[in-house]
């Protein structure tokens, strides 16, 4: 990870500004629901749901991977097979240096995460996306080439889709029995147990885990999908109104497979990731009818900065809590607390209700990182992978 300077500004670039907007959007709430001032007293919408079923932040993740996968069809670092798993490779990097700080203890470093998924989803998705696009672009438009890339990545999401929902309810876990997705129980769990056991974010398995990275590439293609529909050559507006059609229907089959296969979150079902790529697509519909069609841009710009940094944030973000959270403040007891929780418990907790101060914490660590990226965007600095 290494600082950029790019040239173009976001008035002038060819960026999507609605990509972006939805980008720092979803990092917002990513900031907001990992850093509250107390676990116990949260708003349950910034909570992610206990095993089945879906709040709100349990869009987050998925949202990111569909940005990513429409990024793809947009960005020219997705242009060699070198420079995809050169990038892959370093935001793997970063995400192992994350989970290990500040101990870096290598018998229960954490091998699976939200940035080493990225990685992984990233390379394979934009690999697939190159080999589909070189051999049906010849002698045709590049708008002609986006709809022939159309089907064969539609036709490999659905196969990643149906292939990982036969895997956990068909195959028999040793020792369990087969369709058992209770937590620590299914194939995949199995699996990570068998290849990373103490690596893992639960002590038997973890929600990033090896098996359950299939569907999560599904949700990848899925958003390179939508990218390729924006790259055709039809009206702004009927880009805009296709996409949240489509991203209703994707809802609808999410719900309906949600009776035989749970939308759930930690285990990335196949339900799940049909059911928040439909929601993602009707999100970026809403920005781009409002952003790139209408131009209303006014509320934008913070999101624009948060969006166009998106691995800083998530690199300082994590660096800040755990950080703070090994800062010690002695009190006049003799005891001491961490510097996070003591500037909860004396600047928010004695005036506010307990909810609305933990609610205040998180959103003042986003308004602490936001004024680091500002500073960095005002002098054009990027971390790119």
């Amino acid at each position: 990870m290494a600082p950029v300077t790019t040239s173009p500004s976001p008035a002038t670039s060819t960026r999507l500004l609605s990509l972006d907007v939805f980008r720092g959007l979803t990092m917002a709430g990513m900031v907001i629901v990992n850093n509250p001032g107390d676990w116990g007293h949260v708003y349950w919408p910034l909570l992610h749901a206990e095993w089945n079923g879906w709040t709100p932040t349990d869009l987050i993740f998925p949202f990111f991977l569909f940005i990513v996968g429409v990024a793809i069809t947009l960005s020219r670092r997705s242009a060699s097979p070198a420079s995809i798993v050169k990038r892959s490779a370093v935001i793997f990097a970063v995400g192992l240096f994350l989970a290990g700080f500040p101990r870096f203890d290598p018998s229960h470093w954490r091998i699976p995460g939200v940035l080493q998924r990225i990685a992984v989803c990233y390379a394979i998705a934009a690999l697939l996306y190159r080999a589909v696009l070189s051999r049906v672009s010849a002698g045709v438009s590049p708008g002609a080439a986006a709809r022939r890339a159309y089907m064969p990545l539609a036709v490999v999401a659905a196969l990643l889709m149906l292939g990982y929902w036969a895997a956990v309810t068909l195959i028999p876990v040793p020792g369990g029995t087969a369709g058992d997705l209770s937590p620590g129980q299914d194939l995949g769990a199995y699996i990570d147990r068998a290849l990373m056991l103490g690596h893992l974010y639960k002590p038997t398995w973890d929600p990033e885990g090896l098996l359950s990275t299939v569907p999560a590439i599904a949700t990848t293609l899925l958003g390179t999908l939508a990218g390729l529909w924006m790259r055709t050559g039809v009206t702004p507006a009927r880009k805009a109104g296709m996409l949240a059609l489509a991203g209703a229907g994707a809802i609808a089959i999410g719900e309906i497979w949600n009776v035989a296969f749970p939308i759930n979150k930690n285990l990335w079902t196949s339900s799940y990731v049909m059911f928040t790529a439909g929601a993602a697509a009707v999100f970026l519909a809403f920005c781009y009818w409002t952003l790139d069609v209408k131009h209303w841009r006014a509320w934008a710009r913070p999101f624009v900065i948060l969006g166009m940094n998106a691995l800083a944030l998530y690199a300082f973000s994590a660096l800040l809590v755990k950080t703070m959270a090994r800062i010690t403040i002695s009190l006049d007891d003799g005891s001491a607390m961490s510097s996070s929780r003591w500037i909860y418990v004396t600047f928010l907790a004695p005036y506010l209700a307990p909810k609305n101060a933990s609610l205040a914490y998180a959103v003042g660590n986003l308004a602490v990182l936001f004024l680091v990226l500002l500073w960095m965007y005002r002098r054009k600095i990027f971390l790119k992978a």
